[in-house]
């Protein structure tokens, strides 16, 4: 390839920059078309759009491994002036291009293909509860990740190349030992509540009353500002499910979804969303369209919205705030004091949906599907019988019994995007968050007290200072550890969710 005149003025460092920001810009595209795609796409566009997108994936893979591309940055890293930024940029991008060099640019524009399909068909089989109408296309992308395994290699098994997609580094020998103390702790915590729940039952919302959509949206949008979501450079919109996109700077988009029998599902909903939204407002705009400028990982990510979903959200300090914009929303709910909707927000109920699961249920949702994904690329599980497996371990894990494939196997987006690894990042944005929650306390007071004010601004400088505006400078875990002082541990979460629902459910 020809270097224009203006890339032979360039420093390499200087040209190494720009290179990576014209890829960064072909991704804003595609998190643009696919944020269309889930909220206002016309059901006959899927085809054209499925093609562009992949033809904006060939086009991204193949800036990539461009062969000057891969010269430059051998130049790049051999050199001894780097700052901490440069070093970030070279770091996280040379695990793109090692990736990325293994595959070629025909894989990439079929998978693409094969995605943006995968999401069209998942849509309408979750809307009929069919998963028939869908397995065609999982089967396909799992087989295209199968491909994709085999070219990245791997040295434990084959799904830890898709679990260090999505936190670097971890692997299922990291995440076994994890999950299996958590479970340990979790499973007795649920089993005392439950019998609790005998005596001490629940209230519950009236039966039948509707909350309607618009007086949801008003109240939720409140919520919103208040946590620090600007408007003018984002947006709230409707999708099958609730998702977050940093598009660009001053473009950051979330969804959620409506249930007017269930205005907290909403609300939840949109405070995990504005959480990452607010990661994505935060990020440092002078290292704009760079890795350095990116969020560090999917684990520090979750952090972020399940710490504003449920550390501040679900509390009685948040209740005293938003319950006077709940009564106007809805004028014609039971006259609820901020202790009983508090209540109501932290109900513990073994369920069906993850995105609705409470604190001590939910890691469960997500060690099920672990072990599930485990088995597809392990052990080469069937896919058609996956709602079997499915229903069976949620009767056995949790004592219900799935009435359909929506409430089931059908209810998460991300295997229809080929997000095979990506659940047990949730698990890691739990554990990140709690231990976040106590250092912030320590640094900056009674964050009880501060969610109480009505004045969250302080809780959200501390986290920009401390996570957002760091990006990608460091390692996820050396991300946590400088944020908190002390390394990633499971404990801070587990002492967190044992003495807040002691204390609700009198154990």
């Amino acid at each position: 390839m020809k270097k224009s005149c203006c890339r032979r003025t360039m420093s390499e460092k200087d040209e190494f920059i720009q290179r990576i920001k014209d890829i960064h810009r072909i991704g804003s595209i595609q998190g643009h078309l696919g944020w269309d795609q889930e909220t206002l796409m016309p059901e006959k566009g899927a085809k054209s759009r499925g093609e562009i997108m992949a033809w904006l994936a060939a086009l991204a893979h193949e800036r990539i491994i461009d062969p000057e591309m891969g010269e430059l940055l051998d130049r790049v890293e051999q050199r001894s002036d780097l700052d901490e930024a440069e070093q970030a940029n070279t770091r996280e991008f040379r695990k793109r291009y090692d990736k990325a060099t293994k595959l070629s640019s025909n894989f990439v524009s079929t998978f693409a293909k094969a995605r943006s399909e995968a999401l069209v068909a998942w849509q309408g089989a979750r809307s009929n509860s069919d998963f028939s109408a869908f397995l065609p296309h999982l089967e396909t992308l799992v087989a295209l990740t199968r491909e994709k395994i085999e070219a990245y290699g791997y040295e434990g098994t084959p799904y830890d190349a898709l679990l260090d997609e999505y936190e670097s580094g971890m692997t299922v020998e990291d995440y076994d030992p994890l999950f299996a103390g958590l479970k340990q702790r979790l499973v007795p915590l649920l089993h005392r509540i439950m019998e609790a729940k005998k005596t001490n039952p629940d209230p519950t919302l009236p039966e039948g009353m509707a909350f309607p959509v618009e007086s949801q949206e008003q109240f939720c949008i409140k919520v919103s500002e208040r946590m620090g979501f600007d408007f003018a450079a984002g947006r709230m919109d409707a999708s099958t499910h609730p998702f977050s996109a940093g598009i660009w700077p001053g473009d950051t988009r979330f969804t959620t979804r409506y249930d007017e029998l269930d205005p907290f599902s909403c609300l939840y909903a949109v405070m995990h969303e504005t959480g990452h939204a607010l990661y994505e407002q935060g990020l440092d705009e002078s290292h704009q369209y760079t890795p350095r400028g990116d969020a560090v990982s999917l684990g520090v990510h979750e952090s972020q919205s399940r710490l504003w979903e449920n550390q501040i959200g679900r509390t009685p300090e948040f209740w005293n705030v938003a319950m006077p914009w709940f009564k106007e929303s809805f004028p014609d709910a039971p006259s609820w004091d901020s202790k009983t909707l508090n209540r109501i927000a932290n109900c513990v109920e073994p369920g069906f949906i993850r995105v609705e699961a409470d604190e001590v249920t939910y890691n469960l949702h997500v060690m099920l599907r672990y072990e599930i994904e485990k088995k597809i690329f392990n052990e080469g599980f069937p896919l058609n019988q996956l709602p079997e497996l499915w229903n069976s371990m949620i009767t056995e894990w949790f004592g219900i019994t799935v009435p359909n494939d929506t409430l089931g196997c059908l209810q998460d987006i991300h295997w229809s995007m080929a997000a095979f690894g990506y659940f047990p990042t949730y698990t890691l944005g739990n554990l990140y968050a709690a231990q976040l929650l106590e250092a912030m306390d320590s640094d900056i007071g009674s964050i009880n007290g501060h969610i109480s004010s009505g004045d969250w601004s302080e809780m959200l400088e501390w986290l920009r200072n401390r996570i957002h505006k760091r990006g990608s400078a460091l390692l996820p875990a050396n991300l946590i550890e400088e944020a908190t002082g002390a390394p990633p541990s499971s404990e801070a979460f587990l002492r967190y969710v044992e003495e807040k629902y002691g204390a609700i459910y009198s154990l």
